[in-house]
């Protein structure tokens, strides 16, 4: 059932309600109470690389198990795999929405959105009915990041909506991080651009959950049931990020045959993935 709540009333976000323009009337369907746990916000492309989508999962992931809940605008790319990464590891995720609240957009989130609704919360200050404009969504981005002690912009094109995320956040005195992308990849131009003017690089992703004072919790060791050469490439990946396949093999002397076939029995089992020839842990 969507109800609304307004500042100055006891449930309202306090985080919310410190900025300068908080919404005077919030519609939500869902538990309001989990924002008041600790939120980050994880945004970025909707068009974003395999790499990017994995990054996104593990760090709605790890924050999950440390009781942090994920806030994010359920738009395609990153925002999604933000929320299917936090409801995998059972935790609480927030879909602030661009239109009302008996709208699916996009529409090919519907499953999510009913994920969502739930075992999080679904927020919008647009009418239930109202239609997904495109001048909805900057602004929109003021309530994600106004909910969020920190946020993290993971991947980001030159012209990405995420950007104005990140410059909300800075504006209302919120931490902003930004994954470190590849140079010469039009998908990590903006998150590297962040980083550029003073956003935090998020090399370790316990770090953030450490810099809000929380001690990271679940575990983060390698699946049981691995085999040996499983274990030593997937905890390779995970501590190095990405990698090609030659790299791997200088790292830990095996022949790039052996690797492969590693690397298709860890892909099997969800544990990696590729793009544009570099491996990686997700």
């Amino acid at each position: 059932m969507i109800k609304k709540i307004a500042p100055g009333q006891s449930d309202y976000p306090r985080l919310l309600s410190e900025i300068n323009d908080p919404p005077q009337i919030l519609r939500y369907d869902g538990d309001l109470s989990i924002l008041a746990e600790p939120c980050i916000a994880v945004v970025g492309s909707r068009k974003c690389t395999k790499y990017g989508e994995a990054v996104a999962k593990r760090i709605a992931k790890r924050a999950a198990e440390s009781g942090i809940t994920i806030v994010s605008g359920m738009a395609l790319g990153v925002d999604s795999a933000a929320h299917v990464g936090c409801l995998e590891a059972g935790g609480k995720t927030v879909a602030v929405m661009g239109c009302g609240l008996d709208i699916c957009y996009p529409a090919s989130n519907k499953r999510l959105m009913e994920s969502i609704r739930k075992e999080g919360l679904l927020l919008s200050e647009y009418d239930n009915e109202a239609l997904p404009k495109p001048y909805n969504f900057p602004r929109r981005n003021r309530i994600i990041s106004g909910l969020c002690a920190s946020t993290v912009v993971v991947e980001a094109a030159r012209e990405s909506g995420s950007l104005i995320t990140a410059e909300l956040a800075a504006s209302q005195g919120r931490s902003v991080y930004a994954v470190p992308g590849d140079i010469t990849s039009r998908h990590s131009f903006g998150a590297n651009m962040l980083i550029h003017d003073g956003a935090i690089p998020l090399m370790i992703i316990d770090d953030i959950i450490r810099d809000m004072g929380i001690s990271p919790g679940g575990d983060h060791d390698a699946p049981a049931k691995l085999g040996e050469d499983e274990s030593k490439i997937y905890d390779l990946l995970s501590d190095s990020g990405e990698m090609t396949v030659d790299e791997i093999c200088e790292k830990i002397m095996l022949s790039p045959e052996k690797v492969n076939s590693v690397l298709t029995v860890l892909e099997i089992k969800g544990l990696t993935a590729s793009s544009l020839g570099k491996i990686f842990a997700v």
